[in-house]
This record gives C-alpha cells, sequence and structure tokens, in this order.
C-alpha cells in the first residue's frame, strides 16, 4: 500500500543487515515500505537482484530508492511476496508487472486466472497457428494510415483463406476481383479450430487494442453466370473522424 510523504536523512544501508530491515520505496511517485526479505523472495527475480548485496538503483531526495516506472499496480506485487494473494482486479495490469519484475510464481498464478487463461491458452495459440498474423496486423495499419490522407475513412480488402482448399482457388479469387489485387492482405489458411468469423474478430479486437475505430464488412462481388463467386473477401473499414 502506499505511504504518506516522509523524509529520510540518509539511504538506508543494504548490505549484510537483516531481513527484516525495512526499505522505503518510490516507485514512479507511489511510496511503499516493506522489507528486504519480501523484496528478495524469490531470488531469480529483477526485483530481487535490485535489492541484493549491492543496490543497483538511486534514491529520491528523501532517500528512498526509486523505480522508475509506474507504481500503480506495484502494491498487488507486494500482496502477493507477503501473503501469496492474488489481485482482484487490474489482472492484465498486474501481470505485466509480473513479467517485468520476472517473478515466475505470480506470472503462472496470473496466467491460470480466467482473464489471462483463455486470452493466453486460447485466443493467441490459435493465433500463433495463423501465418504471420502479427505482421499483416501492422500491413494492415500502415496501409490505413496511408490512405487516411482528407479523408474520413480508409478500406482494406482481406483475404481470409481458411483450408488448403481454399489456398488452391487463391489464384483465380485474387483474379476475379475489381479492387487493387497489390493491397489485398491475406490471412491463412490455419490448422486449428476456429472460424473465419473467430479471425476477423480477432483482427478487429487487436487493431482497436492499438487505439483505431474499425468495422468489417463482406465484400460482396458481382456474380457472373461464367464465374465462380469466391467469399474469402472482406472490408476493413478505418473510421478517423
Amino acid at each position: 500500500m502506499s505511504l504518506p510523504d516522509y523524509k529520510s536523512a540518509s539511504k538506508p544501508s543494504l548490505p549484510g543487515v537483516p531481513h527484516s530491515h525495512v526499505v522505503q520505496l518510490n516507485v514512479g511517485g507511489h511510496l511503499f515500505s516493506t522489507s528486504l526479505s519480501t523484496l528478495r523472495k524469490h531470488p531469480d527475480s529483477k526485483l530481487a537482484e535490485l535489492f541484493s548485496a549491492q543496490p543497483k538503483l538511486g534514491t529520491d531526495p528523501h532517500g528512498r530508492y526509486f523505480i522508475d516506472r509506474d507504481g500503480s499496480h506495484f502494491g498487488a506485487v507486494l500482496d502477493f511476496l507477503r501473503s501469496q494473494q492474488l489481485p482482484t482486479a487490474n489482472i492484465h495490469e498486474v501481470h505485466r508487472e509480473a513479467v517485468y519484475y520476472n517473478i515466475k510464481p505470480l506470472i503462472k498464478r496470473l496466467e491460470e486466472m480466467p482473464q489471462l487463461f483463455g486470452e493466453l491458452v486460447g485466443r493467441q495459440q490459435f493465433l500463433s497457428r495463423v501465418p504471420h498474423y502479427k505482421e499483416n496486423i501492422e500491413v494492415l495499419i500502415r496501409i490505413a494510415r496511408a490512405e487516411a490522407i482528407a479523408a474520413r475513412h480508409s478500406t482494406i480488402m482481406i483475404c481470409v483463406l481458411r483450408t488448403e482448399e481454399d489456398l488452391s482457388f487463391y489464384d483465380s479469387a485474387i483474379n476475379s476481383l475489381e479492387a487493387d489485387k497489390e493491397s489485398v492482405v491475406t490471412f491463412g489458411p490455419w490448422k486449428a479450430i476456429p472460424s473465419v468469423k473467430d479471425l476477423l474478430d480477432c483482427v478487429k479486437t487487436d487493431i482497436e487494442g492499438q487505439g483505431y475505430r474499425v468495422s468489417i464488412q463482406p465484400h460482396v462481388m458481382e456474380r457472373s453466370f461464367l464465374s465462380r463467386t469466391y467469399n474469402y473477401f472482406y472490408k476493413l473499414i478505418f473510421t478517423w473522424w
């Protein structure tokens, strides 16, 4: 928990002091008081390393050890080190801090919680089986930004190939497209249960997670009596204002 401000005459000395020694911390402006034994509880963690026999931290003007990081969720990290207590809110943010401080038991416990389990074990495992997924998300954003000049919307065509059979029709499908074929971003195929809709939901979620407003619509192609209609294409629409 955060503590009120106070003044200390000198920097506390760590080498050779008992593990019960009280340490005053300033984590990005949030003040904490804890013991060396708590900070060193997991010897392979970055936190234990910072408070080893030779401290690797400077101090603020009041003599508190200073960690230059947002301390909003550091209290939850301390609660776990003190009593194995897990947070009930801000799970993703506490997980980020646990990863930063390399507190492996906390990382493991958090990743077993429902808020992270589905994301890490379900969604991310699926996306790891979609070729070039992360690169494609970056390409989509880059194209959209390039087309945003003096426009309210940027529209990019997505081609989603669910199976190897779909892939075999790729050349014919692309050739039947009226839009600029060079700017089409293609996803798939993948060997996993999730559907095309699931993939499109992930694309929307991950782009919106970076602060953009997007929608996805099926691209309706003109039907021809002599040619096959391919339902692989979708419009990804960025709205700028």
